[in-house]
């Protein structure tokens, strides 16, 4: 199934989404909750949050960390950081999230344009989530970090 989908900043006007958003429990224990995402952006000003859109709904959520500073799971200062993808439960199973991972080179070529990579971890037991980068064309270069809750694959896509 082919969808339409727009990649946006999120903005004010997305907050009555929030407590409507739903994921699966299998699927919350991989991911920050929007609210989180938004909380985090209004108390650190690199961690920007992107809404993906369908037919004018708000379907899925991602923040983008821009201080290369603040990325551990690179030397490239160049890079920027995909953190906590996910799509609203209600909204699965029809490519969204496969069509944002590939608008989201040029969403960041055009709204980052020092960056010449993106970098993501993902948990080394999420086989939907590794197929799904796979499948948008990020790399696994056999680099792993020890996260939180256990061992995070680093993806790269060059810009």
């Amino acid at each position: 199934m082919t969808t339409s989908i727009i990649v946006r900043r999120f903005d004010d006007a997305d907050l009555q989404t929030i407590n409507q958003y739903t994921l699966p429990d299998e699927q919350a224990i991989y991911t920050s909750v929007p609210s989180l995402i938004v909380e985090t952006f209004q108390s650190d000003q690199w961690n920007q949050p992107f809404v993906i859109c369908s037919e004018g709904h708000v379907v899925g959520w991602f923040a983008l960390y821009t201080d290369s500073s603040g990325n551990i799971y690179t030397n490239n200062k160049k890079a920027i950081l995909l953190k906590s993808l996910s799509i609203d439960s209600r909204h699965q199973k029809k490519e969204y999230a496969l069509e944002a991972l590939r608008a989201l080179p040029n969403v960041v070529k055009e709204q980052y344009k020092d960056k010449d990579e993106i970098i993501l971890t993902v948990h080394d037991t999420n086989m939907a989530a590794i197929n799904l980068y796979k499948k948008a064309g990020f790399i696994y270069k056999d680099e792993d970090h020890d996260g939180e809750y256990g061992i995070e694959l680093i993806f790269h896509h060059r810009l």
